[in-house]
């Protein structure tokens, strides 16, 4: 079984990590933040746009690993606060809703991510399309 590390070009560049792993037709996506390419932080104070932001990179990462936003089969949803509850789920409902996939999920809300400033981060398990 083959193993890949992968860093798309497209999303914020990492330090002592990778964005994906790939074991075989698995991705294992590492969490991400409300970050674009340039390492700045998009939506500071907003938890839905930093959810928007955080999908947004998600599908960048997985498309360019050979997914998509609808090959994932578990998320998991960190937070800072249970009150942007109802802002992650907006975001979340807009992004499966017309997939109408809803993966398996994870809720936890932590006292601090990374960076003070960041209110939402999200890991996901996708699997590799099949192509042909």
């Amino acid at each position: 079984m083959s193993f890949t590390l992968l860093n798309p070009k497209s999303v914020h560049p990492t330090v002592g990590y990778s964005h994906v792993a790939r074991l075989g037709d698995l991705l294992f996506v590492s969490g991400q933040v409300s970050k674009n390419e340039h390492d700045e932080t998009i939506g500071v104070g907003d938890a839905e746009r930093q959810t928007e932001v955080v999908y947004e990179n998600l599908k960048q990462v997985l498309e360019e690993s050979g997914s998509g936003l609808d090959m994932i089969g578990k998320t998991t949803v960190f937070t800072t606060s249970l009150e942007h509850r109802p802002a992650i789920n907006r975001v979340r409902e807009r992004v499966f809703g017309p997939i109408g996939h809803y993966p398996a999920s994870t809720f936890v809300v932590v006292s601090s991510l990374a960076v003070p400033e960041w209110l939402v981060e999200i890991e996901v398990i996708a699997v590799v399309r099949k192509s042909g």
